[in-house]
């Protein structure tokens, strides 16, 4: 059975199918692992998101699931948008254990209209797609992939989910029409920032393209990118 939390948790810093540690953990040694030998027992989420100092997690962040921090983060880039402060001196004033969403809040997961599951499985899309904007999954990397999933300890629905989505082009009007609420529109940017540190002109371009056609404001973004900043620099080494 498909589990799009689980999926998200393994992203986000619960342990890597076939490794028993996390993204955190592995930071720094990711890179040369998916250079000497890609998808090594099955570490989909190392080289989705464990390349490089742009796809680590904080600590906090870790605490609360791959969902709930996702939302945590969009809540709270929210929230300092909000406050009418520069972005920086927002995110960096509100350092500290990253908390969810209040309950009542249309970032809380479970207040999602078309179910916490369904957009998951949103959210995990976005991150896959983010991870493909700069060419890192080429053809080869990804014929890879799709030959080890079987190694990684996913079930086969999870493992036939990914090996789909890899192969499939990016749909970002799909995903965009996905977010059905000005909420879940900030977390999906929030998730696709957390997968990628923007260092080309490819992942750029497509940031600010989702930005467009999610309809965020700039100083939104801006903030989103602030509080995700923050998050990634303060992350333990």
């Amino acid at each position: 059975m498909l589990d799009p939390k689980k999926i998200l948790d393994d992203f986000l810093g619960s342990n890597i199918p076939g490794i028993g540690t996390s993204v955190r953990d592995t930071a720094g040694k990711a890179t040369q692992m998916a250079k000497d030998n890609p998808l090594a027992a099955g570490a989909l989420a190392a080289i989705l998101l464990g390349t490089g100092t742009g796809r680590e997690v904080a600590g906090g962040a870790l605490k609360l699931g791959g969902l709930a921090a996702v939302a945590g983060l969009a809540y709270k880039a929210y929230q300092n948008y909000q406050s009418g402060k520069a972005p920086a001196e927002a995110a960096q004033t509100a350092e500290g254990e990253l908390l969810p969403p209040p309950d009542d809040s249309s970032f809380h997961p479970e207040t999602a209209p078309q179910g916490e599951h369904e957009f998951a499985l949103v959210l995990v899309r976005a991150m896959i797609a983010a991870a493909r904007a700069d060419g890192h999954i080429d053809d080869a990397e990804r014929a890879r992939i799709t030959e080890k999933l079987s190694l990684s300890g996913m079930n086969s629905d999870t493992q036939e989910f990914l090996a789909n989505e890899l192969n499939a082009p990016v749909d970002i009007d799909a995903l965009v029409a996905a977010a059905v609420t000005d909420a879940q529109k900030v977390e999906l940017y929030t998730a696709s920032r957390l997968t990628i540190e923007p260092k080309t002109r490819a992942e750029r371009g497509y940031l600010d393209l989702l930005a467009g056609r999610l309809k965020l404001p700039d100083s939104l973004i801006d903030h989103i990118e602030a509080t995700v900043a923050n998050v990634k620099a303060n992350t333990p080494a």
